[in-house]
């Protein structure tokens, strides 16, 4: 099962993870920005240039994704969309989205979407730190467990 990753907000170290990891498993891991993305040379990264605008890079992975394969992402609505296709949503700092924590995720995010609307300034996530990336790391891992069973 390959891994699409929505680069445009993926964090540089976790792309790096998921390099190593890439090599490592001899696993393909697809790169899906709306910019040009510089990856180490390896035949099992690939990146794919999508249109500039709005959701064309979250369309196109809902678009490929396929059950059991792994989408890494923090946009709560693609993740929702590519787990009805019984793919599997991690997000970058290792939470891996269940279907009754994306509910919860999608309330949150509308609800914060109409406080910015109406005025509210409500800041962004904290900095990504080295507890994030070890959990994204073991989540990670324990899928790639699950794909050599």
């Amino acid at each position: 099962m390959p891994i699409w990753v929505d680069a445009d907000a993926c964090p540089k170290v976790i792309k790096e993870v998921l390099y190593r990891a890439a090599d490592r498993e001899q696993m393909m891991v697809t790169l899906v920005a709306n910019q040009s993305l510089s990856v180490p040379p390896s035949k099992f990264l690939r990146t794919l240039r999508v249109a500039a605008g709005f959701d064309v890079a979250d369309n196109e992975i809902v678009q490929r994704a396929q059950s059991g394969d792994l989408v890494i992402t923090a946009d709560i609505p693609l993740a929702a969309e590519v787990m009805e296709k019984g793919a599997i949503a991690l997000n970058p700092r290792g939470e891996r989205y269940s279907v009754a924590t994306i509910r919860e995720r999608l309330t949150m995010r509308d609800f914060m979407d109409t406080m910015r609307a109406s005025g509210v300034q409500t800041g962004g996530p904290p900095a990504l730190n080295q507890r994030d990336r070890q959990q994204f790391a073991n989540e990670l891992d324990k899928w790639l467990q699950q794909q050599r069973k």
